[in-house]
């Protein structure tokens, strides 16, 4: 049975050296290259190889004796580490945004390399491969102009078949993914004239020409616009297109021809500002401008303009900033001469710039992991049972120059059991050396845990430089026992406002380990977001900052407890961090003023305004209560922040009202705060205008002389209301038959409108109206009178007129001398009487009866035809009161005519539209006639987003619902109450105005 069981080991042992014996002979020679080629801006996992397969290996492949590892280039690519495929990382490949692609003209030349490596069985062996992927362009990028518009000088008189060159489009991509083809699209006016020619010049671009095929008159037209579109070779193709717009000029018939096609030359690296580079020449046979040559860049790409200056008069490059030749080593570009012409003429030549190397870099030491031994933070993580002759890191020695500059050699300084060995020579350049850092003798870990290796590389550059690079190796033990927790789950509850640094609570973790396996490290886990801080040593849990339950109530923390083993082990626990209250939130009213607008005479205790207010803390400490600091006049609803007013408002006796309102929470200490509120009265229309002058009694004697547009009086009012209910309008409603007089509606001024005749002397009273622009409208009456005469010779017959013209109804027109009027009667009836007579004897005593009854009107509505009529019967002091019956058959059988109301109360007198007396108006209406609602309080709406009666917040409502709104109407208002019945009567016109003795008598107003 021993023998069985010791002889088990030798036969593993057996099987692996036939393995090793295997692999051995299958691998290829270390000098051997990986050649792969795919399509940039793949998806991730896009197959590139095998390497297995492309290295030749079969054996142990696949059963994980064998492994594969990507040591470089892992930015883009990754490998399976047992069946070595290798495919496309999770980074998108951009073949343009490469930058060792940036200045290649060549689709083969951009490529990305990688470094694999294959590890033997317990890492028993490793080998180092190289690799390089090839990445081929495919059409991502769209051909483009430099200039969405592009401007062509052409000259008039052009021979057909004149060439013009065109600017030439780029394309980032390559081959067959480049410019392809150019078009013209043209309109009808320049389809005769103008045609496209495309060139393939010795550098492989296509350049567009555009083609003269047409005579070019400039003085005819001097311009043409075309659409120059360039499109790629791709699948499917992109395309773009500019305006090019040809200006014709006249002739320059010579080009600028440079010396040579192609200008080669060699420049320092790091040469300074200003060094004069290479000079480009080229001449033109014409004189004067059109042979003045200047130089600028033509297809030059960005790093060309920002590093070179070429001089536009003499044609020499120079540096304008230092170049690095580990940056940019080539520069090729064009260069374009133009002449000074009308149209410019043009020639280009190409100019390649090498850039000769400088011992100006170091060389560069960077320490990588090899297999399965891990590098972090410049330190080697080394089990301390490896075999001597382990390789534990891989050294990669470069230099940035070239030649002798860039060949450098490595060693290891200082007594540590640790050699470099050569890991192969690359083919692939440039070529960086690359070592193994292999052990040299057996580690332990009880008597040296940690090792510094220092890593010294010098080049060959005169004078020589030289860099190092160190790796703290590690030995480590064995760990296999990861922390625990005694719940993982712990929920504590801790007070705002609390003291920076004070303790939350303290977790603890065991681990089964020993030494600094078992010497456990707290942290908590980034991602668990909140002011807190876990001693890394016993596990105490403090607030860095103060901590504010209204902004945060709840904290969950992951605490991670981490051995110090290698590779380390940890345990997880949560921590949830209830956060409890304090009254440290006074409460807060949305806004530090409110502002409420109510209409006067709005009835008592009705609401006004409603103000809102919040606590950002919970429970009792957010239960408030609102005061309004003043007595009496206003209260505040509790629940809602509704406030309500003790006593109409009247804006006439005040405007405006302030105050404060108070809210205190329910916490301890308890917590206030306080808002102003500024109510504003609004206007009614509740005060009618008031006339302040002229007075009624007064006249104004106007001479028969004067002439149209006359000032003859200016009626003035005012209005105790504000805005629209104070804006006056001024109307003549009554005692204006002639149309003499026009009056400002805006303001008040009486002017003459017509020249005056004879018969118009004598006293005029004008009834003027004043109504306000309020609704309903309130109105005013004033009585003007105008006394038309060349002087004031009896001032008291002129002073009872006027006298008894306040007597008489407003619808009677008092206006002039009635003689005038009775003699125009009279030569009507001649008139009249004498067609009649020449008629038939039946229609003579047909139209003698219609005449008489004619006849029997006039004498009975105003005056008798041939009868001559006192003078002072109305204008003197005694004049008789009308007769009853007079006037009361003409109306007999007709339909009261309803006229629009014309007449307010007189100024001094409301209650009739006579100054002889009736009942005067009220100053004001009833406003409870005028409110809508039918209910004592109106309500109150709350926006949707109003909290409940019984919550802590309250919303402020900035306008009062329909219902507290006063509404008039004309029965209500002043103005309606103060017309009278006078405005349903037709108004008599002059020549049918009432005679002295047939005064109408007064009526009141009702």
């Amino acid at each position: 049975g021993r023998k069985q069981k010791g002889a088990m080991p030798s036969l593993g042992a057996v099987h692996s050296v036939v393995l090793l014996l295997q692999l051995l002979t299958q691998l290829p020679a270390a000098d051997s290259a990986l050649r792969y080629r795919v399509a940039e801006e793949g998806p991730p996992d896009v197959r590139i190889g095998s390497v297995a397969a492309d290295l030749g290996l079969t054996a142990g492949t696949g059963s994980g004796d064998v492994t594969f590892a990507l040591e470089s280039g892992a930015e883009f690519f990754k490998i399976d580490n047992v069946t070595g495929e290798l495919t496309t990382g999770p980074k998108r490949i951009d073949r343009e945004k490469l930058p060792q692609c940036q200045m290649i003209f060549d689709e083969n030349e951009c490529f990305l390399d990688f470094e694999v490596s294959v590890i033997g069985p317990l890492q028993s062996w490793v080998d180092l491969f190289e690799g390089r992927v090839v990445i081929t362009d495919i059409n991502d990028n769209t051909p483009s102009f430099p200039s969405p518009v592009l401007q062509l000088s052409v000259e008039e008189n052009r021979p057909i078949g004149t060439l013009y060159l065109l600017p030439t489009a780029t394309d980032r991509d390559f081959g067959q993914n480049g410019i392809d083809r150019y078009e013209l699209i043209q309109d009808n006016g320049a389809g005769s004239v103008f045609e496209l020619q495309v060139a393939d010049i010795p550098d492989g671009e296509k350049q567009p020409q555009l083609i003269v095929k047409g005579t070019l008159d400039r003085e005819q037209k001097d311009s043409y616009e075309l659409v120059l579109k360039v499109r790629d070779g791709g699948n499917p193709p992109r395309s773009s297109q500019a305006l090019l717009r040809v200006s014709i000029t006249d002739v320059n018939d010579n080009s600028p021809q440079f010396e040579r096609s192609t200008y080669e030359a060699e420049m320092t690296e790091n040469a300074p500002p200003g060094t004069p580079v290479l000079q480009v020449r080229a001449s033109d046979w014409d004189i004067g401008v059109n042979g003045q040559v200047e130089y600028v860049f033509g297809a030059a790409t960005e790093n060309v303009r920002r590093l070179l200056r070429l001089d536009e008069a003499t044609g020499w490059l120079s540096v304008l900033h230092r170049i690095d030749r580990e940056e940019v080593a080539q520069l090729k570009f064009t260069v374009m001469a133009r002449d000074r012409g009308q149209p410019p003429r043009t020639d280009r030549t190409t100019v390649v710039l090498a850039v000769r190397d400088e011992n100006d870099n170091v060389p560069v030491v960077e320490i990588r992991k090899i297999g399965r031994i891990l590098v972090r933070d410049g330190a080697a993580l080394v089990p301390e049972n490896v075999l001597v002759d382990t390789p534990v890191a891989l050294v990669q020695v470069s230099d940035r120059d070239q030649g002798e500059n860039g060949a450098v050699t490595c060693t290891v300084v200082g007594d540590v059991p640790f050699t470099l060995k050569p890991a192969g020579e690359t083919l692939l350049p440039p070529p960086p050396k690359k070592y193994f850092l292999h052990t040299s003798a057996l580690l332990d870990y009880e008597a040296t845990k940690e090792y510094s290796v220092t890593i010294v590389a010098v080049d060959s550059g005169s004078p020589s430089l030289s860099s190092n690079s160190s790796l703290m190796v590690r030995v480590v033990d064995i760990n296999d026992h990861a922390p625990v927790f005694a719940q993982s789950n712990v929920e504590v509850h801790f007070a705002e406002n609390n003291g920076p640094g004070e303790r939350v609570v303290t977790v603890v973790a065991t681990d089964a380990d020993s030494g600094k396996n078992a010497e456990i490290a707290y942290s908590l886990d980034p991602a668990s977001n909140g002011p807190f801080h876990i001693d890394v040593d016993n596990g105490d849990i403090r607030a860095t900052e103060i901590l504010d339950r209204e902004q945060r109530e709840r904290y969950e923390l992951r605490v991670i407890a981490k051995d110090k083993g290698t590779p380390s082990l940890q345990g997880s626990a949560t921590v949830v961090v209830q956060v409890t209250d304090r009254n440290d939130n006074a409460p807060k009213f949305v806004q530090e003023i409110f502002t409420f607008y109510v209409k006067e005479n709005l009835l008592a205790n009705s609401p006004v305004g409603m103000v809102t207010v919040t606590d950002a803390d919970e429970g009792e400490n957010a239960e408030l209560s609102l005061f309004v600091e003043v007595d009496g006049l206003f209260s505040i609803e509790n629940n809602t922040g509704t406030i309500f007013s003790a006593a109409s408002f009247d804006r006439e006796k005040l405007s405006t009202y302030t105050f404060r309102v108070r809210a205190v929470d329910g916490g301890e200490p308890r917590k206030t705060a306080t808002a102003t509120v500024s109510l504003f009265v609004t206007d009614e229309n509740d005060n009618a205008p008031s006339i302040t002058s002229p007075a009624n009694e007064s006249y104004t004697l106007l001479p028969p002389a004067s002439s149209a547009r006359t000032i003859v009086r200016t009626v003035t009012a005012i209005d105790s209301d504000t805005g629209p209910n104070a804006d006056l309008r001024y109307a003549l409603v009554g005692g204006n038959p002639f149309r003499l007089f026009e009056i400002g509606h805006t303001n008040g001024v009486i002017t003459l409108a017509e020249p005056l005749e004879r018969r118009h002397k004598g006293l005029h009273r004008l009834v003027v109206r004043v109504n306000d622009s309020g609704i309903p409208s309130l109105c005013a009456t004033a009585l003007v009178h105008v006394f038309i005469n060349e002087s004031l010779a009896n001032a008291t017959l002129v002073d009872a007129q006027v006298a008894r013209s306040l007597m008489a109804p407003l619808s009677l027109d008092i206006a002039g001398d009635p003689d005038s009027e009775r003699a125009l009667g009279k030569q009507r009836l001649s008139v009249a009487i004498g067609v009649l007579a020449g008629a038939a004897a039946v229609i003579l005593v047909i139209l003698l009866v219609v005449t008489a009854r004619q006849c029997g009107a006039q004498g009975k509505n105003g005056y008798e035809a041939g009868k001559k009529e006192p003078e002072e019967d109305f204008f003197s002091p005694t004049g008789a009161q009308p007769q009853a019956s007079r006037g009361s058959g003409s109306d007999r059988g007709r339909k009261p005519r309803r006229d629009k109301p014309r007449y307010c109360a007189v100024d001094g007198d409301p209650g009739s539209p006579r100054m002889g007396g009736g009942r005067r108006h009220q100053s004001s209406p009833d406003l409870a006639r005028h409110y809508k609602s039918s209910s004592p309080l109106p309500a109150v709406n709350l926006q949707p987003h109003s909290p409940p009666a019984e919550g802590k917040k309250h919303q402020a409502v900035q306008e009062l619902p329909p219902s507290n709104t006063f509404v008039g109407s004309d029965a209500m208002s002043l103005g309606s109450d103060q017309c009278s019945d006078y405005s349903c009567q037709a108004a008599n016109k002059y020549s049918k105005q009432v005679g002295p003795l047939d005064l109408p008598l007064p009526l009141p107003y009702v």
